[in-house]
């Protein structure tokens, strides 16, 4: 009896066997291949463009002898310097707010839950897609063919190509919004345009307004850019100035860039951070507003049960004019006074849009249909560039981007100082326009792919860190605790716990910033960057206009398949 007893035990002691894990799908074998034959290109390109410390070393002499032709810098005098950095502002400000007043209504039909089909649903996706693929500089060749010179055609160019971000943005935004105020006001009879205006926007409009002010940043570093194709203000004069060799000019002009767009990124990051809750509105001028308002016209009377009443003890119907509701009003009559101010510093000319209109049918059988001529074997070749560009600076940006993003994450960053110090790099590494970069590197590596690869490399760690930070915090803390209470060491907290939940995020947001980047080359080759960006200027420049829209299908067709892989991956992981 008693050897039977010891058998029970025995077996209840035994460790339970874990069953057998599940065998990987053959669809999520497919995706960790091509992401491993992603790399693999992302190295080989690295090593076909000669990118190396060898070769940097053999630069630094060419470094020193350019920084001793631009000191001392020759800044223009002051009056034009405001002239035409109110001209890029005036663009910049005009292009966003188009882009906002277009990407709405596209978002609204391509939510799935505001949309009136699925033709229309279809039809606003395929605008985002092709509105974020073709680039702005291609929408400004066009413009400008149409147009003629002026800020006029930067603008439109901007604001369509905007479309593509901010439609995709809104309409993720709109998807994910709880459903049951709209439910309420259908069930009260209410039609279509009455919930989504008193339900949809109203919940939506801080993302709204932060994705526009984050587009506003982008927007400023690209019409840096678009001076090379004749856009006014301070992008074009940089343009002019490097043209005939004046480097003291151009660079003079680069740092004021410099210094503009990462003041700018920080005004906007801090309005963005106040819109979406993450900074209190308390403090400061929003404390004194809501002390000026509960004095002023409304604090409830009573308990908050009781009717609210005026000062005069009258009651009260209309919405409480609260700290908040006087913000919102603030914020309306501030944005609507910067918009009146841009369209008389941009000078547009609405009569001569209307008559240059008239001329686009026959402006667009210039571009087709599309014709390599004699040159596809030189195309097939700089698009071949442009895509090894994309591969290696999203490979040496993401060596970067990994430690400076994951130590920018408070729950993994030793103290909150360490933290804050990594993202004020991020931060200012994000107000660096590429364009900038890639025109130093030139001159100190030369003409060709290089420059731009380092450049873009230099510009992936301030996005593709933001990224990483964010998708570190977001992860479930309880699962961290889980595994620190077994006493892990925090190396292996962050390996077991942290990594293992951020690892499919990190995934997409490399794949995000290839596509970035393989578009970003194409514009970097104006500039002589290398890839096809160089050929699509001549193009311009000798009226090849069909060769111009092949080079646009190309860049379309390389961006959507990344695209593509980027939505099987994504859909795959997760």
């Amino acid at each position: 009896m008693t050897s039977v007893i010891d058998e029970r035990a025995s077996a209840e002691d035994a460790p339970v066997p874990l069953p057998p894990k599940p065998r990987p799908s053959i669809n999520r074998i497919a995706v960790w291949t091509a992401l491993l034959a992603l790399l693999a290109m992302a190295v080989w390109s690295v090593a076909a463009l000669d990118i190396s410390f060898a070769a940097m070393a053999r630069s630094l002499e060419n470094a020193a002898n350019f920084l001793g032709r631009v000191v001392p810098l020759d800044f223009p005098p002051l009056g034009e310097l405001l002239a035409m950095t109110g001209q890029t502002l005036a663009i910049v400000v005009l292009a966003t707010a188009l882009s906002v007043v277009l990407s709405l209504p596209v978002a609204l039909f391509a939510a799935t839950n505001t949309t009136s089909g699925s033709v229309m649903r279809t039809a606003a996706r395929v605008i985002i897609v092709l509105t974020r693929a073709i680039p702005d500089l291609v929408f400004a060749i066009i413009l400008f063919r149409v147009l003629g010179l002026g800020a006029l055609p930067g603008i439109l160019a901007l604001g369509i190509h905007s479309v593509g971000m901010i439609g995709k943005l809104y309409a993720d935004a709109i998807e994910e919004l709880d459903g049951g105020p709209a439910e309420a006001v259908q069930a009260a009879g209410g039609r279509r345009w009455q919930w989504i205006t008193s339900t949809v926007i109203p919940q939506v409009m801080p993302q709204l307004i932060a994705t526009a002010l984050h587009r506003f940043d982008i927007n400023l570093r690209t019409s840096v850019l678009l001076g090379y194709v004749g856009v006014g203000g301070i992008g074009l004069e940089l343009a002019e100035a490097l043209r005939t060799l004046q480097y003291q000019r151009g660079m003079a002009l680069a740092l004021i860039i410099l210094l503009l767009c990462i003041a700018l990124e920080l005004l906007s990051g801090s309005i963005r951070a106040r819109l979406l809750g993450r900074v209190s509105t308390r403090r400061g001028i929003g404390g004194l507003l809501d002390r000026f308002a509960a004095g002023w016209v409304t604090a409830p009377m009573g308990d908050g049960h009781q009717a609210q009443r005026t000062m005069r003890g009258r009651i009260r119907v209309a919405p409480q004019w609260d700290g908040d509701r006087i913000r919102r009003y603030l914020g309306v009559v501030v944005t609507i006074l910067i918009v009146a101010v841009a369209v008389l510093a941009a000078d547009v000319d609405g009569a001569s849009l209307v008559q240059s209109l008239e001329k686009f049918p026959q402006v667009a059988e210039l571009f087709f249909p599309p014709s390599p001529r004699d040159l596809f074997d030189t195309l097939l070749q700089a698009m071949l560039v442009t895509i090894q560009i994309g591969l290696a600076a999203t490979l040496l940006g993401l060596v970067l981007a990994l430690p400076i993003g994951i130590m920018a994450a408070r729950n993994v960053a030793p103290n909150v100082a360490t933290a804050n110090a990594f993202r004020t790099v991020i931060v200012i590494i994000r107000g660096i326009p590429e364009l900038i970069l890639a025109i130093v590197f030139i001159v100190i590596t030369g003409l060709g792919p290089v420059p731009g690869t380092l450049a873009l490399a230099i510009g992936s760690v301030g996005l593709l860190g933001k990224l990483v930070a964010d998708s570190v915090e977001e992860t479930d803390v309880r699962v961290q605790d889980a595994v620190r209470a077994t006493g892990a060491t925090p190396g292996q907290v962050f390996f077991a716990a942290t990594l293992r939940q951020a690892a499919p995020q990190f995934v997409a947001h490399i794949l995000y910033q290839l596509d970035v980047n393989i578009r970003s080359a194409t514009l970097l080759g104006i500039v002589g960057a290398g890839g096809i960006g160089y050929y699509l200027l001549m193009a311009t420049r000798v009226n090849q206009f069909d060769v111009v829209t092949f080079i646009v299908v190309m860049i379309l067709v390389t961006v959507l398949l990344v695209e593509g892989l980027a939505v099987w991956v994504r859909k795959t992981l997760h």
